[in-house]
Protein backbone atom coordinates (compact mmCIF):
# COMPACT_ATOMS: atom_id res chain seq x y z
CA UNK A 1 0.00 0.00 0.00
CA UNK A 2 1.52 3.28 -1.13
CA UNK A 3 1.24 6.49 0.78
CA UNK A 4 1.58 10.05 -0.45
CA UNK A 5 1.85 13.40 1.20
CA UNK A 6 -0.75 16.10 0.67
CA UNK A 7 1.75 18.12 -1.35
CA UNK A 8 2.41 15.24 -3.79
CA UNK A 9 -1.37 14.74 -4.19
CA UNK A 10 -1.78 18.39 -5.01
CA UNK A 11 1.01 18.19 -7.63
CA UNK A 12 -0.59 15.14 -9.30
CA UNK A 13 -4.02 16.87 -9.29
CA UNK A 14 -2.48 19.95 -10.91
CA UNK A 15 -0.76 17.83 -13.61
CA UNK A 16 -3.99 15.97 -14.41
CA UNK A 17 -5.96 19.21 -14.50
CA UNK A 18 -3.50 20.78 -16.94
CA UNK A 19 -3.56 17.74 -19.25
CA UNK A 20 -7.36 17.87 -19.35
CA UNK A 21 -7.74 21.61 -19.89
CA UNK A 22 -5.11 21.82 -22.66
CA UNK A 23 -7.38 19.77 -24.91
CA UNK A 24 -10.21 22.38 -24.88
CA UNK A 25 -9.64 26.10 -25.50
CA UNK A 26 -11.66 28.49 -23.36
CA UNK A 27 -12.05 32.23 -22.91
CA UNK A 28 -12.83 34.59 -20.10
CA UNK A 29 -14.80 37.81 -20.56
CA UNK A 30 -12.85 40.91 -19.68
CA UNK A 31 -15.16 43.88 -20.02
CA UNK A 32 -16.51 43.89 -23.59
CA UNK A 33 -13.82 41.75 -25.27
CA UNK A 34 -12.99 38.02 -25.14
CA UNK A 35 -9.51 37.33 -23.77
CA UNK A 36 -7.99 33.86 -24.12
CA UNK A 37 -6.62 32.41 -20.86
CA UNK A 38 -4.00 29.75 -20.30
CA UNK A 39 -4.75 26.48 -18.45
CA UNK A 40 -2.41 27.51 -15.70
CA UNK A 41 -4.24 30.78 -15.10
CA UNK A 42 -7.53 28.85 -15.08
CA UNK A 43 -6.17 26.49 -12.44
CA UNK A 44 -4.92 29.40 -10.39
CA UNK A 45 -8.30 31.10 -10.84
CA UNK A 46 -10.08 28.02 -9.44
CA UNK A 47 -7.68 27.47 -6.56
CA UNK A 48 -6.97 31.05 -5.57
CA UNK A 49 -10.05 32.99 -6.69
CA UNK A 50 -10.19 34.69 -3.30
CA UNK A 51 -7.14 36.74 -4.32
CA UNK A 52 -8.50 37.64 -7.79
CA UNK A 53 -11.95 38.93 -6.84
CA UNK A 54 -10.79 41.82 -4.64
CA UNK A 55 -8.64 43.10 -7.49
CA UNK A 56 -11.58 42.81 -9.91
CA UNK A 57 -13.85 44.58 -7.47
CA UNK A 58 -11.27 47.31 -7.08
CA UNK A 59 -11.17 47.86 -10.85
CA UNK A 60 -14.98 47.93 -11.14
CA UNK A 61 -15.20 50.30 -8.21
CA UNK A 62 -12.83 52.73 -9.90
CA UNK A 63 -14.91 52.69 -13.09
CA UNK A 64 -18.10 53.17 -11.10
CA UNK A 65 -16.59 56.10 -9.23
CA UNK A 66 -15.54 57.68 -12.51
CA UNK A 67 -19.06 57.32 -13.91
CA UNK A 68 -20.57 58.76 -10.74
CA UNK A 69 -18.20 61.73 -10.86
CA UNK A 70 -19.15 62.37 -14.49
CA UNK A 71 -22.85 62.09 -13.61
CA UNK A 72 -22.44 64.45 -10.67
CA UNK A 73 -20.65 66.99 -12.85
CA UNK A 74 -23.46 66.87 -15.41
CA UNK A 75 -26.04 67.45 -12.69
CA UNK A 76 -24.13 70.48 -11.37
CA UNK A 77 -23.80 71.96 -14.87
CA UNK A 78 -27.49 71.36 -15.51
CA UNK A 79 -28.42 72.94 -12.18
CA UNK A 80 -26.24 76.00 -12.83
CA UNK A 81 -27.79 76.49 -16.28
CA UNK A 82 -31.27 76.14 -14.78
CA UNK A 83 -30.52 78.86 -12.22
CA UNK A 84 -29.32 81.17 -14.99
CA UNK A 85 -32.48 80.57 -17.05
CA UNK A 86 -34.68 81.18 -13.99
CA UNK A 87 -32.82 84.42 -13.25
CA UNK A 88 -33.23 85.58 -16.85
CA UNK A 89 -36.95 84.76 -16.76
CA UNK A 90 -37.54 86.63 -13.49
CA UNK A 91 -35.42 89.57 -14.64
CA UNK A 92 -37.41 89.99 -17.87
CA UNK A 93 -40.77 89.69 -16.07
CA UNK A 94 -39.77 92.36 -13.53
CA UNK A 95 -38.32 94.64 -16.22
CA UNK A 96 -41.58 94.99 -18.10
CA UNK A 97 -43.80 93.71 -20.88
CA UNK A 98 -41.62 94.97 -23.71
CA UNK A 99 -38.61 93.01 -22.46
CA UNK A 100 -40.66 89.85 -22.17
CA UNK A 101 -41.76 90.35 -25.77
CA UNK A 102 -38.14 90.79 -26.89
CA UNK A 103 -37.18 87.61 -25.04
CA UNK A 104 -39.98 85.69 -26.75
CA UNK A 105 -38.96 87.06 -30.17
CA UNK A 106 -35.34 86.01 -29.59
CA UNK A 107 -36.42 82.53 -28.46
CA UNK A 108 -38.63 82.23 -31.54
CA UNK A 109 -35.67 83.01 -33.80
CA UNK A 110 -33.49 80.42 -32.05
CA UNK A 111 -36.24 77.80 -32.30
CA UNK A 112 -36.52 78.26 -36.06
CA UNK A 113 -32.74 78.14 -36.43
CA UNK A 114 -32.41 74.88 -34.50
CA UNK A 115 -35.27 73.09 -36.26
CA UNK A 116 -34.30 73.95 -39.84
CA UNK A 117 -30.70 73.13 -38.99
CA UNK A 118 -31.70 69.53 -38.27
CA UNK A 119 -32.30 68.69 -41.93
CA UNK A 120 -29.65 71.09 -43.18
CA UNK A 121 -26.99 69.24 -41.19
CA UNK A 122 -28.37 65.84 -42.21
CA UNK A 123 -28.31 66.66 -45.95
CA UNK A 124 -25.44 69.14 -46.08
CA UNK A 125 -23.67 67.06 -48.75
CA UNK A 126 -26.69 67.37 -51.06
CA UNK A 127 -27.25 71.07 -50.43
CA UNK A 128 -23.83 72.66 -50.40
CA UNK A 129 -22.91 72.42 -54.08
CA UNK A 130 -26.25 71.71 -55.76
CA UNK A 131 -28.92 74.06 -54.34
CA UNK A 132 -28.29 77.82 -54.41
CA UNK A 133 -29.62 80.24 -51.77
CA UNK A 134 -31.05 77.38 -49.72
CA UNK A 135 -30.62 79.00 -46.28
CA UNK A 136 -31.60 82.41 -47.68
CA UNK A 137 -35.01 81.21 -48.82
CA UNK A 138 -35.63 79.50 -45.48
CA UNK A 139 -35.01 82.70 -43.54
CA UNK A 140 -37.08 84.70 -46.01
CA UNK A 141 -40.06 82.43 -45.31
CA UNK A 142 -39.50 82.97 -41.59
CA UNK A 143 -39.38 86.77 -42.08
CA UNK A 144 -42.62 86.71 -44.05
CA UNK A 145 -44.39 84.78 -41.30
CA UNK A 146 -43.08 87.11 -38.57
CA UNK A 147 -44.19 90.28 -40.39
CA UNK A 148 -47.64 88.90 -41.15
CA UNK A 149 -48.17 87.45 -37.67
CA UNK A 150 -46.99 90.31 -35.50
CA UNK A 151 -48.20 93.03 -37.86
CA UNK A 152 -51.72 92.26 -36.62
CA UNK A 153 -50.55 92.37 -33.01
CA UNK A 154 -48.81 95.75 -33.40
CA UNK A 155 -51.84 97.15 -35.18
CA UNK A 156 -54.10 96.01 -32.35
CA UNK A 157 -51.83 97.59 -29.73
CA UNK A 158 -51.89 100.90 -31.61
CA UNK A 159 -55.67 100.74 -31.83
CA UNK A 160 -56.05 99.97 -28.12
CA UNK A 161 -53.92 102.95 -27.07
CA UNK A 162 -55.44 106.34 -27.87
CA UNK A 163 -52.02 108.02 -27.68
CA UNK A 164 -50.76 105.76 -30.49
CA UNK A 165 -53.67 106.18 -32.90
CA UNK A 166 -51.53 108.35 -35.18
CA UNK A 167 -49.21 105.38 -35.79
CA UNK A 168 -52.07 103.19 -36.99
CA UNK A 169 -51.77 104.85 -40.41
CA UNK A 170 -48.37 103.18 -40.85
CA UNK A 171 -49.28 99.90 -39.16
CA UNK A 172 -51.93 99.11 -41.75
CA UNK A 173 -49.18 98.70 -44.36
CA UNK A 174 -47.80 95.60 -42.60
CA UNK A 175 -50.15 93.36 -44.54
CA UNK A 176 -49.12 94.83 -47.89
CA UNK A 177 -45.43 94.59 -47.07
CA UNK A 178 -45.88 90.98 -45.95
CA UNK A 179 -47.66 90.10 -49.18
CA UNK A 180 -44.97 91.69 -51.35
CA UNK A 181 -42.25 89.84 -49.46
CA UNK A 182 -44.25 86.62 -49.70
CA UNK A 183 -44.53 87.01 -53.49
CA UNK A 184 -40.81 87.66 -53.85
CA UNK A 185 -39.89 84.70 -51.64
CA UNK A 186 -42.26 82.45 -53.57
CA UNK A 187 -40.64 83.43 -56.88
CA UNK A 188 -37.12 82.98 -55.49
CA UNK A 189 -37.98 79.52 -54.10
CA UNK A 190 -39.22 78.31 -57.49
CA UNK A 191 -36.34 79.97 -59.38
CA UNK A 192 -33.70 78.16 -57.29
CA UNK A 193 -35.09 74.67 -57.96
CA UNK A 194 -32.68 72.46 -59.85
CA UNK A 195 -33.44 69.50 -62.09
CA UNK A 196 -32.66 66.25 -60.36
CA UNK A 197 -33.15 67.80 -56.91
CA UNK A 198 -36.74 69.05 -57.16
CA UNK A 199 -38.21 66.30 -55.00
CA UNK A 200 -35.62 66.94 -52.31
CA UNK A 201 -36.21 70.70 -52.45
CA UNK A 202 -39.96 70.22 -52.10
CA UNK A 203 -39.35 68.07 -49.03
CA UNK A 204 -37.17 70.80 -47.60
CA UNK A 205 -39.82 73.43 -48.36
CA UNK A 206 -42.43 71.30 -46.59
CA UNK A 207 -40.15 70.97 -43.58
CA UNK A 208 -39.65 74.75 -43.48
CA UNK A 209 -43.41 75.32 -43.50
CA UNK A 210 -43.91 72.76 -40.72
CA UNK A 211 -41.24 74.48 -38.62
CA UNK A 212 -42.96 77.85 -39.13
CA UNK A 213 -46.25 76.33 -37.99
CA UNK A 214 -44.60 74.84 -34.89
CA UNK A 215 -42.84 78.06 -33.89
CA UNK A 216 -44.47 81.17 -35.33
CA UNK A 217 -47.91 79.57 -35.66
CA UNK A 218 -48.15 78.34 -32.08
CA UNK A 219 -46.54 81.46 -30.65
CA UNK A 220 -48.71 83.83 -32.71
CA UNK A 221 -50.79 84.90 -29.74
CA UNK A 222 -48.23 84.77 -26.95
CA UNK A 223 -47.70 88.52 -27.30
CA UNK A 224 -51.42 88.99 -26.66
CA UNK A 225 -51.08 86.86 -23.53
CA UNK A 226 -48.30 89.13 -22.27
CA UNK A 227 -50.25 92.37 -22.72
CA UNK A 228 -53.42 90.80 -21.30
CA UNK A 229 -51.43 90.56 -18.08
CA UNK A 230 -48.11 88.95 -17.26
CA UNK A 231 -50.08 86.44 -15.21
CA UNK A 232 -51.19 84.75 -18.45
CA UNK A 233 -47.58 84.44 -19.56
CA UNK A 234 -45.89 83.44 -16.29
CA UNK A 235 -48.47 80.91 -15.04
CA UNK A 236 -48.44 78.59 -18.09
CA UNK A 237 -44.64 78.71 -18.21
CA UNK A 238 -44.46 77.69 -14.55
CA UNK A 239 -47.06 74.94 -15.05
CA UNK A 240 -45.07 73.36 -17.87
CA UNK A 241 -41.81 73.62 -15.91
CA UNK A 242 -43.47 72.03 -12.86
CA UNK A 243 -44.83 69.20 -14.96
CA UNK A 244 -41.46 68.64 -16.65
CA UNK A 245 -39.55 68.53 -13.35
CA UNK A 246 -42.03 66.38 -11.45
CA UNK A 247 -42.46 63.95 -14.34
CA UNK A 248 -38.66 63.50 -14.32
CA UNK A 249 -38.60 62.96 -10.54
CA UNK A 250 -41.52 60.53 -10.56
CA UNK A 251 -40.05 58.66 -13.52
CA UNK A 252 -36.66 58.32 -11.82
CA UNK A 253 -38.09 57.14 -8.50
CA UNK A 254 -41.09 55.06 -9.56
CA UNK A 255 -40.55 54.38 -13.27
CA UNK A 256 -41.81 50.93 -14.40
CA UNK A 257 -42.41 49.78 -10.84
CA UNK A 258 -46.18 49.87 -11.12
CA UNK A 259 -46.81 49.94 -14.89
CA UNK A 260 -44.15 47.99 -16.78
CA UNK A 261 -45.61 48.75 -20.21
CA UNK A 262 -43.80 51.17 -22.51
CA UNK A 263 -45.34 54.65 -22.59
CA UNK A 264 -43.80 56.14 -25.78
CA UNK A 265 -42.05 53.56 -28.01
CA UNK A 266 -39.57 56.01 -29.54
CA UNK A 267 -38.74 57.61 -26.17
CA UNK A 268 -37.85 54.74 -23.79
CA UNK A 269 -37.01 57.07 -20.88
CA UNK A 270 -40.64 58.23 -20.65
CA UNK A 271 -42.75 56.16 -18.24
CA UNK A 272 -46.40 55.99 -17.23
CA UNK A 273 -45.44 56.72 -13.63
CA UNK A 274 -43.65 59.90 -14.67
CA UNK A 275 -46.55 61.03 -16.85
CA UNK A 276 -49.21 60.41 -14.20
CA UNK A 277 -47.11 61.61 -11.25
CA UNK A 278 -46.17 64.82 -13.06
CA UNK A 279 -49.84 65.50 -13.79
CA UNK A 280 -50.87 65.07 -10.15
CA UNK A 281 -48.17 67.38 -8.84
CA UNK A 282 -48.85 69.98 -11.56
CA UNK A 283 -52.56 70.20 -10.76
CA UNK A 284 -51.77 70.47 -7.06
CA UNK A 285 -49.15 73.20 -7.54
CA UNK A 286 -51.34 75.18 -9.97
CA UNK A 287 -53.76 76.03 -7.16
CA UNK A 288 -51.04 77.73 -5.11
CA UNK A 289 -49.07 79.21 -8.01
CA UNK A 290 -52.17 81.08 -9.21
CA UNK A 291 -52.88 82.32 -5.70
CA UNK A 292 -49.33 83.61 -5.30
CA UNK A 293 -49.27 85.43 -8.65
CA UNK A 294 -52.72 86.95 -8.09
CA UNK A 295 -51.33 89.02 -5.19
CA UNK A 296 -49.42 91.38 -7.50
CA UNK A 297 -50.99 93.97 -9.79
CA UNK A 298 -47.80 93.87 -11.86
CA UNK A 299 -48.86 90.38 -12.89
CA UNK A 300 -52.64 90.83 -13.14
CA UNK A 301 -53.09 94.26 -14.76
CA UNK A 302 -53.33 94.38 -18.57
CA UNK A 303 -51.57 97.14 -20.49
CA UNK A 304 -51.41 98.58 -23.99
CA UNK A 305 -48.29 100.71 -23.64
CA UNK A 306 -44.71 100.19 -24.78
CA UNK A 307 -42.50 101.27 -21.87
CA UNK A 308 -38.79 100.50 -21.71
CA UNK A 309 -38.70 101.51 -18.04
CA UNK A 310 -40.82 99.70 -15.44
CA UNK A 311 -43.77 101.79 -14.28
CA UNK A 312 -46.40 101.17 -11.63
CA UNK A 313 -49.46 99.52 -13.12
CA UNK A 314 -52.88 100.56 -11.89
CA UNK A 315 -56.11 99.05 -13.12
CA UNK A 316 -59.53 97.92 -12.10
CA UNK A 317 -58.91 94.28 -11.30
CA UNK A 318 -60.82 91.61 -13.10
CA UNK A 319 -63.18 89.88 -10.63
CA UNK A 320 -61.29 86.62 -11.07
CA UNK A 321 -58.34 88.21 -9.23
CA UNK A 322 -60.43 89.22 -6.22
CA UNK A 323 -61.20 87.04 -3.20
CA UNK A 324 -64.63 85.44 -3.42
CA UNK A 325 -66.83 82.85 -1.77
CA UNK A 326 -68.02 79.84 -3.73
CA UNK A 327 -70.90 77.50 -3.02
CA UNK A 328 -70.79 74.30 -5.05
CA UNK A 329 -73.98 72.80 -6.39
CA UNK A 330 -75.18 69.83 -4.29
CA UNK A 331 -75.94 67.92 -7.49
CA UNK A 332 -72.21 67.80 -8.18
CA UNK A 333 -71.62 65.55 -5.16
CA UNK A 334 -74.40 63.17 -6.18
CA UNK A 335 -72.13 62.04 -9.02
CA UNK A 336 -69.42 60.87 -6.62
CA UNK A 337 -69.35 57.92 -4.20
CA UNK A 338 -70.13 58.86 -0.60
CA UNK A 339 -66.72 57.83 0.72
CA UNK A 340 -65.03 60.09 -1.83
CA UNK A 341 -67.23 63.05 -0.87
CA UNK A 342 -66.44 62.52 2.82
CA UNK A 343 -62.72 62.80 1.99
CA UNK A 344 -63.11 66.32 0.52
CA UNK A 345 -62.16 68.99 3.11
CA UNK A 346 -64.98 71.37 4.05
CA UNK A 347 -67.89 69.24 2.83
CA UNK A 348 -70.93 69.38 5.12
CA UNK A 349 -73.67 66.75 5.08
CA UNK A 350 -77.18 68.23 5.34
CA UNK A 351 -80.11 66.21 6.69
CA UNK A 352 -83.87 66.68 6.60
CA UNK A 353 -86.23 66.48 9.58
CA UNK A 354 -89.93 65.73 9.42
CA UNK A 355 -89.95 64.70 5.76
CA UNK A 356 -88.04 67.72 4.54
CA UNK A 357 -89.78 70.45 6.55
CA UNK A 358 -86.50 71.47 8.11
CA UNK A 359 -82.90 71.17 6.79
CA UNK A 360 -79.97 71.14 9.19
CA UNK A 361 -76.45 69.78 9.54
CA UNK A 362 -76.45 66.06 10.15
CA UNK A 363 -75.69 64.76 13.63
CA UNK A 364 -74.17 61.30 13.72
CA UNK A 365 -76.45 58.77 15.41
CA UNK A 366 -79.55 60.98 15.40
CA UNK A 367 -82.40 58.72 14.19
CA UNK A 368 -84.62 61.60 13.02
CA UNK A 369 -81.95 62.92 10.62
CA UNK A 370 -82.26 61.68 7.05
CA UNK A 371 -79.55 62.44 4.51
CA UNK A 372 -80.60 65.24 2.16
CA UNK A 373 -77.48 66.41 0.29
CA UNK A 374 -73.85 67.49 0.63
CA UNK A 375 -72.74 71.14 0.62
CA UNK A 376 -69.39 72.82 0.14
CA UNK A 377 -68.75 76.53 0.54
CA UNK A 378 -65.26 77.91 0.10
CA UNK A 379 -64.00 81.21 1.49
CA UNK A 380 -60.91 83.27 0.73
CA UNK A 381 -60.54 81.73 -2.73
CA UNK A 382 -59.46 83.52 -5.89
CA UNK A 383 -61.64 82.46 -8.85
CA UNK A 384 -58.54 82.40 -11.04
CA UNK A 385 -57.34 79.40 -9.02
CA UNK A 386 -60.03 77.26 -10.64
CA UNK A 387 -58.94 78.50 -14.06
CA UNK A 388 -55.35 77.59 -13.16
CA UNK A 389 -56.39 74.02 -12.37
CA UNK A 390 -58.12 73.81 -15.76
CA UNK A 391 -54.95 75.03 -17.50
CA UNK A 392 -52.86 72.58 -15.47
CA UNK A 393 -54.88 69.69 -16.92
CA UNK A 394 -53.85 70.79 -20.40
CA UNK A 395 -50.25 71.33 -19.25
CA UNK A 396 -50.20 67.79 -17.84
CA UNK A 397 -51.96 65.71 -20.48
CA UNK A 398 -51.58 67.60 -23.79
CA UNK A 399 -48.54 69.89 -23.66
CA UNK A 400 -46.09 66.99 -22.98
CA UNK A 401 -46.86 65.64 -26.44
CA UNK A 402 -44.97 68.61 -27.82
CA UNK A 403 -41.95 67.14 -26.08
CA UNK A 404 -42.74 63.72 -27.51
CA UNK A 405 -42.78 65.24 -31.01
CA UNK A 406 -39.37 66.78 -30.34
CA UNK A 407 -38.12 63.35 -29.22
CA UNK A 408 -39.45 61.80 -32.42
CA UNK A 409 -37.61 64.38 -34.52
CA UNK A 410 -34.35 63.73 -32.67
CA UNK A 411 -34.79 59.99 -32.99
CA UNK A 412 -35.52 60.28 -36.73
CA UNK A 413 -32.34 62.25 -37.41
CA UNK A 414 -30.13 60.48 -34.88
CA UNK A 415 -29.29 63.45 -32.67
CA UNK A 416 -29.25 63.70 -28.87
CA UNK A 417 -30.04 67.42 -28.56
CA UNK A 418 -31.09 70.13 -30.98
CA UNK A 419 -28.09 72.25 -30.02
CA UNK A 420 -25.51 72.75 -27.28
CA UNK A 421 -26.32 76.37 -26.52
CA UNK A 422 -27.56 75.64 -22.97
CA UNK A 423 -24.98 73.51 -21.09
CA UNK A 424 -26.57 70.45 -19.55
CA UNK A 425 -29.87 71.00 -21.37
CA UNK A 426 -29.03 71.09 -25.07
CA UNK A 427 -30.77 73.61 -27.28
CA UNK A 428 -33.62 76.06 -26.83
CA UNK A 429 -36.04 73.60 -28.46
CA UNK A 430 -35.13 71.00 -25.84
CA UNK A 431 -36.54 73.34 -23.19
CA UNK A 432 -39.38 74.97 -25.14
CA UNK A 433 -40.91 71.93 -26.84
CA UNK A 434 -43.88 71.80 -24.44
CA UNK A 435 -44.28 75.57 -24.06
CA UNK A 436 -45.34 76.20 -27.67
CA UNK A 437 -48.69 74.42 -27.57
CA UNK A 438 -49.35 75.68 -24.05
CA UNK A 439 -49.07 79.33 -25.13
CA UNK A 440 -51.69 78.79 -27.84
CA UNK A 441 -53.99 77.03 -25.37
CA UNK A 442 -53.85 79.99 -22.95
CA UNK A 443 -54.94 82.45 -25.64
CA UNK A 444 -57.87 80.24 -26.66
CA UNK A 445 -58.88 79.69 -23.03
CA UNK A 446 -58.59 83.39 -22.16
CA UNK A 447 -60.80 84.52 -25.04
CA UNK A 448 -63.32 81.74 -24.40
CA UNK A 449 -63.77 81.79 -20.62
CA UNK A 450 -62.11 84.95 -19.26
CA UNK A 451 -62.79 87.77 -21.69
CA UNK A 452 -65.38 87.11 -24.36
CA UNK A 453 -64.54 90.16 -26.45
CA UNK A 454 -61.51 92.34 -27.13
CA UNK A 455 -63.22 95.74 -27.35
CA UNK A 456 -62.03 98.75 -25.37
CA UNK A 457 -62.82 102.45 -25.22
CA UNK A 458 -59.73 103.48 -27.25
CA UNK A 459 -60.67 100.94 -29.91
CA UNK A 460 -64.22 102.26 -30.08
CA UNK A 461 -62.92 105.83 -30.36
CA UNK A 462 -60.57 104.85 -33.17
CA UNK A 463 -63.29 103.00 -35.07
CA UNK A 464 -65.70 105.89 -34.52
CA UNK A 465 -63.25 108.35 -36.05
CA UNK A 466 -63.07 106.17 -39.18
CA UNK A 467 -66.80 106.61 -39.80
CA UNK A 468 -68.22 109.15 -42.20
CA UNK A 469 -70.34 112.02 -40.78
CA UNK A 470 -73.53 110.25 -41.80
CA UNK A 471 -72.37 106.97 -40.19
CA UNK A 472 -71.43 108.85 -37.00
CA UNK A 473 -74.94 110.28 -36.81
CA UNK A 474 -76.46 106.84 -37.30
CA UNK A 475 -74.16 105.42 -34.67
CA UNK A 476 -75.13 108.04 -32.06
CA UNK A 477 -78.79 107.52 -32.89
CA UNK A 478 -78.40 103.76 -32.32
CA UNK A 479 -76.52 104.34 -29.06
CA UNK A 480 -79.31 106.56 -27.71
CA UNK A 481 -81.77 103.75 -28.23
CA UNK A 482 -79.81 101.40 -25.97
CA UNK A 483 -81.12 100.62 -22.49
CA UNK A 484 -80.15 102.96 -19.65
CA UNK A 485 -78.42 105.41 -22.02
CA UNK A 486 -79.68 108.38 -20.01
CA UNK A 487 -77.85 107.07 -16.93
CA UNK A 488 -74.51 107.65 -18.67
CA UNK A 489 -75.25 111.10 -20.09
Amino acid sequence: MSTSTPSSQLRRRSTAYQETTTKLPWTVKNGESQVEASPKSQYERDCFHEEKEPELRKTMSADAVKREESKGKKILVRLFSSLLMISLFIGCVLSGHIYVCLLVAFIELLLFRELVRVRYSAFFHAIQDNIPLFRTTQWLWFTVSILYTYGDFISEVFTSNQDLHHLQTYARYFTSISFLLYSGTFILTIATMREGHIKFQLNQLSWTIVVICLTVGQLKYIMHNIFNGLFWFALPVLLVVTNDVMAYVCGMTCGRKFIPHTFIPFSPNKTWEGFIGGAIFTMFCSWYLARALAQFKWMTCPTNEFNFQPTTLTCELDPIFEVAQYRFSPQLFELLPTFVVNMIPGVIEKCSINDGDFITACISGEPSHVHYHFELATKNIYPVQFHAVALSIFASFVAPFGGFLASAIKRAYGIKDFDSMIPGHGGVMDRMDCQLLMALCVWVYFNTFIRMGSLSVPKLVYMYNLLSPQEKAEFMKAVKKTRNFDDFV
